[in-house]
């Protein structure tokens, strides 16, 4: 029986006063400020939630990149570059449930973030 492994970094979204775990990033809401949080991030990248308007023909070569997207993306480059610690999971603290929104829609829609980072939904 063949067996499947999902090497994407696992993204935990979280409610904004959960603790973070060790070798863990942060990303963070503009304006959600987590002083705890933030002393025991490996790395944090902050993003602002912007509604993006759609293309009418939705191709991928005229939609603008999100906030989340290119924070995500932000961060997994500093990791392969060795500019912050290897961090083996993404803790997001959105401060709004446009936030949340924001986060959820770029992990479902943004192909590099995709094959990048897996969602995992917590309470808290």
């Amino acid at each position: 029986m063949p067996a499947f492994i999902d090497a994407r970094i696992p993204l935990h979204l979280l409610a904004a006063d959960a603790p973070v775990a060790a070798e863990t990033a942060l990303l963070r809401e503009t304006g959600a400020i987590d002083a705890r949080a933030a002393a025991s991030a490996m790395a944090i990248a902050d993003f602002s939630p912007d509604p993006t308007a759609d293309h009418a023909a939705g191709c991928a070569c005229c939609l603008p990149r999100g906030a989340v997207a290119m924070a995500l993306a932000r961060l997994f480059l500093a990791r392969v570059r060795g500019e912050v610690g290897f961090f083996t999971a993404v803790a997001a603290l959105p401060a709004s449930e446009a936030g949340a929104a924001a986060i959820r829609d770029a992990l479902a829609r943004d192909p590099l973030i995709v094959g990048r980072y897996r969602l995992v939904e917590e309470s808290g």
